[in-house]
């Protein structure tokens, strides 16, 4: 059991939450990137933001399982914690 595929799997959820709120901000608002998160933190609607770009993380868990990546799996579970108790805080 590799402990780094933990951490390959937390910084793997990071960034796919990252891409999936990027997509987000780009395909459903007016805003840039920078600009709407400027804008939406103003406007208090930032961990919306992020719990949204989160759903990714739904089709990396799966594909981690589907090729036996229990470790992985569980980092980017790991990663969705953490972004849950930044969503609590922003």
């Amino acid at each position: 059991m590799k402990k780094i595929d933990l951490f390959y799997g937390i910084i793997i959820g990071i960034i796919t939450s990252l891409i999936g709120s990027y997509i987000f901000i780009v395909a459903f608002t007016p805003y840039s990137f920078w600009g709407g998160l400027q804008i939406l933190k103003f406007d208090g609607k930032l961990g919306k933001i992020i719990t949204l770009g989160a759903i990714l993380n739904l089709l990396v868990f799966f594909g981690l399982l589907k090729y036996d990546k229990e470790l992985m799996a569980r980092g980017v579970i790991l990663a969705m914690i953490i972004l849950t108790i930044i969503t609590l805080f922003v």
